[in-house]
């Protein structure tokens, strides 16, 4: 593609050189250079593009996108190679991705859905929904991206990089999807991953405390205008009305026509009569004329939140009613909730939670339906909000019967430290609990001390398969661990 064609969308930049040149591939990584190609030069938290150029161009970048402010003092540019600078580049990245691929989102329905909870089972009940009525989805997301029940691949992060993302859309539109849902992060909104994307519809699940740190964002408002972003780039939007920012995204998004959902206020959408167990939740909700019995295999409140979403979209876009309903009851979610079956019978549950609010829910949801203890094994992990790790031990401490904590991804940290930190809110509570900092010693231990009356909470790791230990990924799928502690690993 032309390069001038490239920047279409991208306005106040200055160019150096031929912009009439082609380019054959769009990278942000200089390793990943291959002749004809432009390079964008994004400063990361962690590494800085610019210090790469002269990489880029060796390996045969013909044109670099660089920042109008960065310092060129060590970079040797060839006279005929083109430079274009800008203010934003990683904006500029994610519109020149959306040209080279095509603006591949105009050719398909696509769903967003942000909040600090939810996102994920959301994400996974819509496509099930669509899928019974017949319709052909894509997915992004946390967990994997998925074309129909075809995998794509395991993912990295929450939302991918505008040029992975539009490659993904681009993949999706050649398959011909009728819709693509997929999980909208602070990050990616905060970070223009999703510029230039078409927005159909948008769903805001709840806000909570999370991602507060020196690399996601720098308080609750900047992590709330980062979310409200995204009610910016739709033309329909799905708020939950018991989240106490549902007024506020409506009132600052004039421009998008917003529909609401609940359990305890007045709403588009209510669900009521709702009946919580240890195996599933059901609720009436009014779908066309009638009060209808929805159920869902997934526990706990928040399940009726997600569901409700799910149900405002599909009912928006006139899916049958059987059809929510048989989308909704048999879904199951890597990770959210997950009971690991085992031959001993022996409640055992991956989830997520890895804030003091998803933690607080799954414990007290479980211990509603408990009739013995509840055991909850835990972590924090490292380079993130670090707020939040007392105020996660106490949560343990004061719902938990028994808590063992542990490590989760330290990431660069010690995990010793980040412990002492989680030790720091669960000591307030005098909840009984104790220390393990090998994981899977923890996990080992849990379940030796539990009965079959007891359930196991493996808390914080949910769909993940690894532990990310000083810059590397290891093994570590707590399914395949618990399988083997119960003497049940093929």
């Amino acid at each position: 593609m032309e390069l001038k064609k490239l920047l279409n969308g991208l306005n106040n930049y200055k160019c150096k050189g031929n912009l009439d040149i082609n380019i054959k591939r769009v990278e942000s990584n200089s390793k990943k250079i291959v002749p004809d190609s432009l390079f964008v030069a994004i400063k990361g938290y962690d590494f800085n593009g610019h210090d790469y150029i002269n990489e880029a161009i060796e390996n045969g970048a013909i044109a670099i996108l660089i920042d109008i402010n960065a310092d060129f003092s060590k970079i040797k540019i060839k006279k005929e190679v083109t430079v274009i600078a800008i203010e934003n580049t990683r904006r500029a990245l994610a519109i020149v991705s959306c040209n080279f691929f095509g603006n591949p989102s105009k050719y398909f329905k696509l769903i967003g859905v942000t909040g600090t909870k939810g996102k994920t089972t959301t994400t996974y009940m819509i496509k099930s929904i669509l899928e019974k009525a017949g319709y052909k989805v894509g997915l992004i997301g946390t967990i994997a991206n998925y074309i129909g029940d075809e995998l794509l691949g395991y993912s990295t992060r929450t939302t991918p990089e505008s040029l992975e993302l539009q490659a993904l859309f681009y993949k999706m539109a050649k398959a011909k999807v009728d819709f693509v849902v997929m999980e909208v992060s602070s990050q990616s909104l905060k970070l223009n991953r999703v510029d230039g994307t078409n927005f159909d519809f948008g769903i805001f699940t709840n806000l909570y405390k999370d991602h507060i740190s020196i690399k996601e964002h720098a308080d609750m408002d900047e992590y709330f205008e980062s979310k409200l972003k995204l009610f910016s780039m739709c033309s329909v939007g799905f708020v939950n009305a018991d989240d106490f920012k549902c007024s506020k995204i409506i009132k600052n998004s004039p421009n998008c026509n917003f529909k609401t959902y609940s359990i305890d206020n007045s709403s588009d959408l209510i669900a009521k009569d709702v009946t919580i167990t240890n195996i599933n939740v059901d609720f009436k909700v009014k779908l066309d004329t009638r009060n209808e019995r929805v159920k869902v295999n997934i526990p706990g409140r928040y399940s009726v939140y997600n569901a409700l979403a799910a149900i405002s979209v599909a009912k928006y876009l006139g899916v049958d009613v059987q059809n929510i309903k048989d989308g909704l009851e048999n879904i199951v979610v890597p990770g959210r909730n997950e009971l690991v079956p085992n031959k001993n019978n022996l409640a055992i549950m991956i989830d997520y939670a890895h804030t003091a609010e998803s933690l607080e829910n799954v414990l007290q949801a479980t211990k509603s339906y408990t009739q013995g203890r509840v055991i909850c094994v835990f972590g924090c992990g490292g380079d993130r909000d670090k707020e939040k790790r007392p105020r996660m031990g106490e949560v343990a401490g004061r719902v938990a019967s028994y808590s063992i904590i542990t490590t989760d991804n330290p990431r660069t940290e010690k995990p010793e430290e980040i412990i002492e930190e989680i030790e720091k809110g669960i000591i307030k509570t005098k909840g009984k609990y104790e220390v393990i900092v090998d994981r899977k010693e923890a996990i080992k231990k849990a379940i030796q001390m539990m009965s079959k009356k007891d359930i196991v909470i493996l808390a914080g790791k949910g769909h993940e398969t690894y532990q990310e230990i000083n810059g590397k990924k290891y093994p570590f799928d707590e399914r395949e661990i618990v399988k083997e502690i119960l003497g049940e690993k093929k």
